[in-house]
């Protein structure tokens, strides 16, 4: 079933997707496009409702005061503007719209029907894929993370066997995720699914290496290596699935605002790239990708996975990575986010983790003086990832922690809260 849409026309405004995600939550989609498209670009999207124009700070460019098309005001759609507005349009405001406003617009000026839901959707992405790809095979590369494993499963709906998914274990993956992802797909969805263990492969790469960025640069390139490698095992793949959501598109930059930060995905593949894209989830905000999840069958832990670096834990093991800390911080995580559930605090926190870093500090085990790793707690709460606060733990939570790490992680001598919020410090260490 092809849902209702409103277009949504970036006018400089740092607040689209505030607006479109209301929308959404209203039962009608919504899709944010540059503000110069034509009345050909835009009659050509599915079922067009209705057009905002949504104007803002970032509205003269380059000295130019931006507009949309003029023949767009004739076009037929009734239009609402946002700052700067036209009598042109048939609602005109000066600030965002209260949900009452918003929901006037959507059903009496628009006629919109609220048919947007993740059922719809898996649907219309289903019969979407099938005619894409048809009979050809479509490669994957699966990390276990939210994204990538909603698009698996996804997909895997849709065309079954000529799905492909390679997920590679650098090593540097969370407590028994590798097995998860091999249980799930393989073992209760049967995906066709490569696993390559090349845990000694990158370890050898990373050793002696202190330099953050220098890691990342060796876990990646390593990354997409060994990937290659495996595709070119393979035969008659054409498609490559991504697990590109809006945010990437969007924070990777429009013609009105400023990239915040460039996604592998969306700007940083190789432009000789031999294969086409497959790209289910790109007009889906993460909580919308983590519905789908559930409305696929996912498990939870999967769903709801927090956030992890594509680096994994390479980037929280500070400095030169050895073999016993980054053990260390496997087993001292596992247990955090153990009691974490426990105490319901992972649907709470947006964020929690443990970090080991590149020094010992004097303790006492077994009555006797010893040299043990240091383990610093992480928990911090975002809307957006660009500010985090703190989230106060209770004592007696934290004690318990500190007893079973320092108790099950013999290398451990202590354990630490850190408390700085986002900005000064950054969310990871590295």
């Amino acid at each position: 079933m092809k849902q209702d849409m409103i277009v949504i026309l970036d006018l400089g405004s740092t607040e689209n997707t505030v607006i479109a995600r209301e929308i959404r939550d209203l039962g009608v989609y919504s899709e944010i496009h540059p503000h110069d498209i034509t009345v050909e670009e835009l009659n050509a999207l599915d079922n067009v409702k209705g057009v905002i124009l949504n104007g803002g700070e970032n509205r003269v460019v380059d000295g130019v005061t931006i507009d949309v098309r003029e023949e767009l005001y004739s076009c037929g759609y009734p239009i609402m503007a946002i700052d700067h507005p036209t009598a042109k349009c048939t609602k005109k405001l000066d600030k965002l719209p209260d949900t009452k406003t918003l929901k006037s617009f959507l059903f009496d000026d628009c006629k919109a029907e609220a048919n947007w839901n993740m059922k719809n959707f898996i649907e219309d992405q289903i019969e979407i894929v099938r005619r894409q790809v048809g009979d050809k095979k479509v490669l994957l590369a699966l990390s276990g993370g939210v994204d990538s494993s909603v698009v698996a499963a996804l997909l895997l709906k849709a065309i079954g066997n000529q799905l492909v998914c390679v997920h590679v274990n650098h090593g540097l993956m969370r407590k028994n995720e590798s097995e998860s992802v091999v249980e799930v797909f393989r073992n209760q969805l049967n995906a066709n699914l490569i696993y390559v263990d090349a845990t000694e492969r990158f370890l050898t790469k990373l050793e002696n290496v202190a330099d953050p960025e220098e890691k990342r640069k060796i876990i990646g390139g390593e990354f997409i290596r060994v990937f290659e490698e495996e595709a070119r095992k393979l035969e008659g793949i054409d498609f490559l699935g991504q697990g590109t959501i809006y945010p990437d598109i969007i924070e990777s930059g429009t013609k009105t605002a400023k990239v915040v930060k460039s996604h592998h995905n969306v700007g940083g593949l190789p432009e000789d790239l031999q294969f086409e894209l497959v790209e289910p989830l790109k007009q889906l905000f993460k909580d919308e990708v983590r519905a789908c999840g559930v409305e696929l069958g996912l498990p939870a832990n999967m769903v709801y996975r927090q956030p992890f670096p594509g680096p994994g834990l390479g980037v929280r093991c500070l400095g030169a990575i050895t073999r016993d800390r980054l053990e260390a911080l496997r087993e001292s995580d596992a247990i955090l986010r153990d009691e974490f559930a426990k105490a319901g605090l992972d649907k709470k926190v947006w964020q929690y983790f443990t970090v080991v870093p590149d020094f010992k500090a004097v303790g006492v085990r077994n009555h006797e003086r010893s040299m043990g790793y240091m383990v610093v707690i992480r928990a911090v709460n975002t809307i957006d990832a660009m500010s985090a606060s703190i989230e106060r733990l209770d004592y007696d939570f934290l004690e318990k922690v500190v007893a079973r790490i320092t108790d099950e992680v013999k290398s451990v001598s202590r354990v630490c809260y850190e408390l700085t919020p986002k900005p000064v410090a950054t969310i990871e260490f590295e």
